[in-house]
């Protein structure tokens, strides 16, 4: 039996229809109408009605950024959209007769790799998505961790640098101002108002252009240049530490990158491991997890929601048709 599953980011909303074995059968894509929250759920009822025609759907399953309760039906919190302890389940169960779950866009991702991309053969993992910010995800003995009120694994925000760089979340030294996509950012710039031969080249794409942007540092990565790379190896440094006190409290047996950043592949895994090694408490001991970069890239969203939404069918005593 298929599923739909939705994404809605903060500029656009993805939908697919998905199988049971995660293949993408159908797929749409919309702005998002941000400012409108009854705007947000026309939108996917039309993209729901759109994706199912033909075709035997169980469930919906939307993924979106922000604090989701534990009960997958309201959204408490949202950054990029107008949510303020919005029932969107409810919203949208008034208008589509489908069992419907509602679910953080970071732990439908993780559960779309764990499922069916780099994670399909452990029961325990760990996933980062390192964008403009860092998204988590945590499986643990099979099953997607939530916390007791729905919000937990925003890995992003745990602290690593005490009293360090202000975050948006109002804390200060949290991994998503070392780790992300921002961060490399600063750190490239930093390299470049050094200048030398560790940032010559960054220097020097910032004046031509007038500023450095995230593909600049991208392209010069690719071609090589030290100061790009060195930048990178500095994120990675910095998301391997986190990781290895990840690893002490949950002891999985991998760990999953994915986001843009994450397309640098080993470049960004060596330093990881590295760092990971060097602060691992008791290293030796015992066995020690995989790094690996995420399989499913932009489609990790959808094929988790829809996923997520057909297991909840599967549990409901009864379900609508």
């Amino acid at each position: 039996m298929h599923s739909v599953g939705i994404d809605i980011g903060g500029t656009k909303i993805a939908g697919a229809l998905v199988d049971d074995l995660g293949t993408i059968l159908r797929e749409d894509r919309q702005p998002t109408p941000a400012g409108s929250p009854d705007s947000i759920v026309d939108t996917v009822v039309a993209m729901v009605e759109r994706l199912s025609v033909g075709e035997p759907v169980a469930a919906v399953g939307v993924a979106a950024a922000g604090f989701i309760d534990a009960a997958q039906s309201t959204v408490y919190y949202a950054p990029n959209i107008n949510w303020r302890n919005e029932p969107f389940r409810d919203k949208l169960e008034a208008r589509i007769p489908l069992p419907i779950i509602v679910e953080n866009d970071a732990n439908a991702a993780g559960w779309a790799e764990f499922r069916y991309g780099a994670g399909r053969l452990v029961s325990d993992m760990v996933m980062l998505t390192i964008g403009t910010g860092v998204g988590g995800a945590i499986v643990a003995g099979d099953r997607l961790f939530r916390g007791g009120f729905g919000a937990g694994a925003e890995l992003g925000h745990m602290r690593v640098v005490p009293g360090g760089l202000p975050c948006g979340c109002g804390a200060h030294g949290c991994i998503e101002q070392y780790g992300s996509g921002r961060a490399l950012l600063r750190i490239a710039n930093e390299l470049a108002d050094l200048g030398g031969p560790h940032g010559g080249a960054l220097a020097e794409r910032r004046s031509e252009a007038g500023v450095l942007t995230g593909a600049d540092v991208s392209a010069l990565i690719i071609a090589g240049d030290p100061g790009a790379i060195g930048a990178l190896r500095q994120l990675g440094t910095s998301l391997g530490e986190a990781c290895a006190s990840l690893g002490a409290i949950l002891d999985p047996q991998l760990f999953v990158f994915g986001g843009g950043v994450a397309q640098a592949g080993d470049l960004l895994l060596d330093p990881i491991r590295e760092a990971y090694a060097a602060h691992l408490p008791a290293r030796g001991y015992h066995p020690e997890p995989d790094f690996r970069i995420a399989e499913l890239v932009n489609d990790a969203g959808v094929v988790g929601a829809a996923d997520l939404a057909r297991l909840h069918a599967d549990l409901l005593p009864t379900r609508v048709r």
